[in-house]
C-alpha cells in the first residue's frame, strides 16, 4: 500500500514548494497495480490504492534495475544526496533539471548509478495569472489510446539512498525534467522527461548505459503524446485526493450549473410574417 500522508512537512510548505519552486510538483497514479505491472515488467505484485494528488515528501512508487532486472519499490520523493550531514537544513529536492544532472554534486552521482523510472498517469501544472490573481491549475495526461483510455507514462527519474549517524537509511527520488514542449510552453516553461518504453532498458541500465548517453533521452515529450486542460483549484489542498480533481473545468461548471428556469412560450406569429426573434 502506499500511504497518503508520508514525512511531516507541512501542506504550506508542500504548496509552496509546488508553485514557486518549479514544476513537477504534484501528480497522480490510478492506473491498476496490474496494468503498472505490466508496463514495467517488475517482479513484485505490491498492491496500491489510486492517488490524485501525490505530493512532495509522500511515499511514490518507482522502477529500478536490480541483479539485471527491474524492481519495483517505494522512496520518499524529495531526493537526499548521501553526502549530505544534517538533512534538516538541506533544501527538499523534488525535480532535477536534465541540464545540469550530469554536472550538478546532487545529481551527477545518481545519474551515472541509479536512475530510476516513476510511474504516473499524469500531473498538474498551474499557469499564472494576473499579478494578484490566483494560478490556474491544469492536468496534463497521456492522449487516450486505441482501447479508449490514456494509458500510464513513465518520468525519468534519480534516487539515493542516505544513511544516517546511527545506521539509519532513507530512498529517496526526484523526478528528472526539461523544457516544456510547445503544446505546455502557455502554461510553464518547464516539464518531466519521460522516458518511452522501448527506452527503459536504456534509461536504467546504468552499468551498460553511460549517463552522457543515457543524457540524450531527457528531451521533451513529443507534442502528440499529451494533452492538457484546465481543472478546479480543488486540487491545491494536498489533502484533496480524488477522481474529482482531474475532472475538466468546463464539466465541473455544469454539473455544479443550477437548472434553468423554462423559457416562457413564443407568441406564434403569422406564417406570412418573418421575425427576427
Amino acid at each position: 500500500m502506499i500511504p497518503k500522508s508520508g514525512y511531516r512537512f507541512s501542506e504550506k510548505i508542500m504548496l509552496q514548494q509546488n508553485s514557486e519552486a518549479g514544476m513537477c510538483g504534484r501528480y497522480v497514479i490510478f492506473s491498476t497495480p496490474e496494468a503498472i505491472r505490466a508496463l514495467f515488467r517488475y517482479g513484485e505484485q505490491p498492491n496500491f490504492p489510486p492517488r490524485y494528488n501525490i505530493a512532495p515528501t509522500q511515499p511514490i512508487p518507482i522502477v529500478r534495475l536490480v541483479d539485471g532486472k527491474q524492481s519495483f519499490a517505494l522512496m520518499r520523493w524529495g531526493l537526499l544526496p548521501s553526502w549530505v550531514e544534517e538533512p534538516k537544513t538541506f533544501p527538499l529536492l523534488i525535480n532535477a533539471r536534465g541540464e545540469s544532472v550530469l554536472d550538478k554534486p546532487a545529481f551527477r552521482n545518481a545519474m551515472r548509478r541509479r536512475r530510476c523510472l516513476i510511474p504516473t498517469d499524469g500531473f498538474y501544472e498551474w499557469q499564472a495569472g494576473a499579478a494578484s490573481g490566483p494560478k490556474q491549475p491544469y492536468f496534463v495526461r497521456a492522449k487516450r489510446g486505441e482501447d479508449g483510455a490514456p494509458p500510464p507514462l513513465a518520468f525519468a527519474g534519480l534516487w539515493e539512498t542516505w544513511t544516517g549517524p546511527s545506521g539509519e537509511e532513507l530512498d529517496t527520488a526526484a523526478i528528472v525534467t526539461t523544457d516544456a514542449n510547445r503544446i505546455l510552453s502557455a502554461i510553464h516553461p518547464r516539464m518531466p522527461a519521460f522516458i518511452a518504453p522501448a527506452d527503459f532498458d536504456r534509461w536504467l541500465d546504468c552499468d551498460a548505459v553511460p549517463a552522457e548517453e543515457a543524457a540524450a533521452l531527457i528531451k521533451p515529450a513529443d507534442d502528440a503524446l499529451l494533452e492538457v486542460y484546465p481543472i478546479s483549484p480543488a486540487v491545491n489542498r494536498v489533502a484533496n485526493d480524488s477522481e474529482a480533481l482531474i475532472a475538466p473545468l468546463s464539466a465541473q461548471a455544469e454539473q455544479a450549473a443550477p437548472p434553468q428556469p423554462p423559457k416562457p412560450s413564443k407568441i406564434k406569429k403569422s406564417d406570412d410574417q418573418p421575425t427576427l426573434f
